[in-house]
């Protein structure tokens, strides 16, 4: 079973990074640094912090509690 920092980093590189015109259009669209996109994308031991989920939803204009019923967590 994968654990939940996996499952919230492997949505948001396959759901949205990856469909994103590029890495660095992602991260200017959603406040965070193209650094922290590479990380989210190539890094499988990636942990992504509190603060670039929370800017990533508001970008999306998600609240937190609906981004984690979505994948059901």
């Amino acid at each position: 079973m994968k654990d939940k920092n996996r499952i919230i980093v492997d949505y948001i590189a396959l759901e949205w990074v990856s469909k994103a015109k590029s890495q660095s259009s992602f991260a200017r669209e959603h406040n965070i640094d193209e650094k922290t996109v590479r990380e989210i994308k190539y890094n499988k031991d990636y942990a992504i912090s509190l603060n670039t989920l929370i800017r990533i939803c508001e970008a999306k204009e998600m609240k937190l509690c609906d981004f984690f019923k979505l994948l059901d967590i």
